[in-house]
């Protein structure tokens, strides 16, 4: 068993069948399909995607470059309508969303003091928290959508995962080209001016 499906299932999280208005014989069938893994990996993505949109949603009014801005745009894009899929699968299983991960911070995760250190900043500061903050949460999220895959037994759970980890694989590829594109801080170009006659020109090295 891999580590990430083995993280999942150490979250503890087991199927609780509800009838809701469907025949209990049908009620079961369905939620049957969902084992321990499928429903752990459901209840930790879901509070991942919600803090991920939060940091997104700063970016229109904080971020200073617009393709930093862009990539946060499509990022929270997809991360909602990830939430709502994962909204849909938590609600077929039939488990309750007893948030069981309100208020953690775990690998990966966007930590409650990077929103707030994210609120605080503008300009490049916050561009930066963003980027390292999304990369990290990408990257997690990509390896547990793995385990899920391998351990998972529901369709509906598996096929998910999938989808997110494709998706996560193209905004990690996304992310790192534009990181590669800026200077990892700013001034890293020192200038200094230089007497000429009765003139003065700048140099930079």
């Amino acid at each position: 068993m891999c580590a990430a499906a083995v993280a999942l299932l150490v979250v503890g999280c087991t199927a609780q069948p509800t009838t809701g208005g469907t025949s209990p014989g049908a009620a079961a069938s369905r939620t049957s399909a969902f084992n321990a893994t499928d429903t752990a990996w459901i209840l930790l993505m879901i509070p991942m995607a919600e803090r991920a949109r939060q940091l997104t949603d700063l970016a229109p009014s904080r971020s200073a470059d617009p393709a930093v801005a862009t990539l946060a745009s499509k990022a929270g894009s997809t991360l909602r309508e990830d939430l709502r899929r994962l909204r849909a699968a938590l609600k077929l299983s039939g488990v309750p969303d007893t948030r069981p991960h309100e208020g953690h911070n775990m690998p990966g995760m966007v930590g409650l003091d990077t929103l707030d250190k994210a609120a605080a900043a503008k300009g490049r500061p916050f561009d930066r928290i963003l980027t390292d903050a999304l990369r990290a949460h990408f990257t997690q999220s990509r390896m547990l959508c793995a385990g899920e895959q391998n351990q998972g037994r529901a369709d509906e759970a598996t096929g998910l995962a999938a989808a997110i980890a494709k998706s996560t694989s193209r905004q990690i590829s996304g992310l790192d080209t534009l990181r590669a594109a800026r200077p990892a801080t700013p001034g890293n170009h020192k200038t200094t001016v230089k007497p000429d006659g009765p003139h003065r020109t700048a140099t930079t090295r």
